[in-house]
């Protein structure tokens, strides 16, 4: 999609007025284009599309959780238990695990199971804090193990508390699930993917009666997060366009030098390493911030040439494809500290010398050996007059981004409520959303289960 987004100036199906009104847009207007909020002076058909938008998108304000869920009662947990947790994560389990063990007691569950249960967070704190039967379940092998270590320690804490965990036997039969949506760029899809398996979306008939698909991109979308552009400032917010303009850019030399690899691998989640290392910014002292510039650029050159001469001395085919993650999070890092407060003072110099070693960086970790003959610079002169439009074309189009997750959301919601009264069904956002943006939870259960069903979608 970035490729293409150059190669065939998908801006130009964009509104003359609206591209003439965004170029002199402030960043942080651009940033809030996604949760819905225009300006006054924008022409009336773009305040108009993005504000239908914001409408047909499921609201995410935190329900009142103690009118839905018999004694919810979240704890704060201690610090043995919140070990390794971020404050997202923490408030997640707390929640969560409120929520499970509120639902739990009224439908006198015996045992609960977590699939998809990564490290075992919540798992931990159902049995540890809550003293329920858990099974926990991950596709994962090595989540297994850290569950299993970090499980060991919280015992020395836990002994007298300790609660055997279940087993799959011991469930006799399943009378209720909660879920909450992620990671919708893994969704499989009918029509996109192997034909034997149960596809996640379209689930419900109703979806599936107006032959509505999805895509990989419009999936990839779903997962973009109104509250996390709002969040970002100015600062971060023109880091992330200048990211989306070096992929886009590093896409094409994929394209003309590497047609074999495809318009669209994947590169690594750095938008989000990106922020994070942003955050650490902030509390960095500017001595610390001066003596981390370009100064180390030629070791990290070094660094990434030893690479590639060990991914080309007999580990090609086993090359992680994944993503470049960590060599270019720490390159564009060096950007973000070389800039200081303001975004506006990397030259094109500078921005040039970036992008050509985060393409070798990418080139590397996709197993591919840069060659002396690849133009870089004439292909980031091609791409650089389109870097501010690119950051507005992005904004435009992560607006679609709720819409398309809640989409994916009604779907599952109304596969539910197609089973009948055999299942109660609701939907309702369960976390903060400015701390956990994909906060909306599908709650289904046998009639008798002892859940409050008045919420629902709209």
């Amino acid at each position: 999609m970035l490729t293409l987004s150059i190669s065939s100036r998908l801006w130009e199906a964009v509104d003359e007025d609206w591209l003439q009104c965004l170029i002199n847009e402030s960043v942080e207007s651009l940033l809030l284009i996604p949760s819905g909020i225009v300006q006054d002076h924008w022409p009336t058909s773009l305040k108009e599309f993005v504000l239908t938008l914001k409408s047909l998108v499921y609201p995410r304000e935190q329900a009142d959780l103690k009118k839905v869920f018999p004694n919810f009662q979240p704890t704060s947990l201690n610090s043995v238990l919140a070990q390794g947790m971020n404050l997202k994560k923490k408030h997640e389990v707390e929640v969560l695990s409120a929520i499970v063990s509120s639902a739990a007691s009224a439908m006198r569950a015996d045992a609960v199971i977590d699939v998809g249960a990564g490290q075992g967070y919540l798992a931990q704190v159902l049995a540890f804090e809550h003293q329920l039967s858990v099974v926990a379940i991950d596709a994962c092998s090595h989540h297994g193990k850290v569950t299993n270590a970090r499980a060991e320690r919280i015992k020395k804490h836990y002994m007298a508390q300790m609660r055997k965990f279940g087993t799959l036997l011991e469930c006799e039969e399943v009378r209720a699930v909660i879920s909450i949506g992620c990671c919708y760029n893994l969704l499989s899809e009918e029509g996109f993917t192997n034909a034997q398996i149960q596809y996640g979306f379209p689930m419900s008939c109703g979806v599936k009666s107006v032959n509505l698909s999805l895509g990989k991109s419009s999936r990839d979308l779903a997962c973009q997060s109104a509250e996390r552009w709002k969040s970002l400032g100015k600062d971060a917010g023109l880091h992330n366009f200048e990211l989306h303009a070096f992929r886009a850019a590093f896409q094409m030399v994929l394209h003309k030098y590497f047609p074999e690899v495809g318009t669209s691998p994947s590169i690594g989640r750095q938008g989000k390493a990106l922020r994070r290392k942003q955050q650490r910014k902030i509390i960095e002292s500017e001595l610390q911030a001066e003596e981390s510039t370009y100064s180390d650029l030629p070791q990290m050159a070094c660094n990434m040439d030893e690479a590639c001469s060990v991914t080309h001395s007999g580990e090609s085919e086993a090359v992680n494809t994944s993503g470049i993650r960590s060599d270019v999070d720490a390159l564009f890092t060096k950007m973000s500290l070389h800039t200081g407060s303001t975004c506006e003072r990397t030259t094109s110099t500078d921005k040039y010398s970036l992008f050509e070693k985060f393409c070798q960086s990418g080139l590397c970790r996709l197993g591919l050996k840069p060659s002396d003959n690849i133009n870089f610079h004439g292909i980031w002169k091609g791409v650089e007059p389109y870097v501010s439009l690119i950051g507005i074309y992005w904004s435009l189009r992560a607006a679609f981004g709720p819409l398309l997750e809640t989409l994916i959301l009604l779907d599952r919601l109304l596969f539910l409520q197609e089973q009948g009264d055999v299942l109660e069904s609701v939907m309702l956002p369960i976390f903060d959303p400015a701390i956990s943006p994909r906060n909306v939870a599908i709650i289904a259960k046998k009639p008798d289960a002892g859940i409050s069903s008045h919420h629902s979608s709209r």
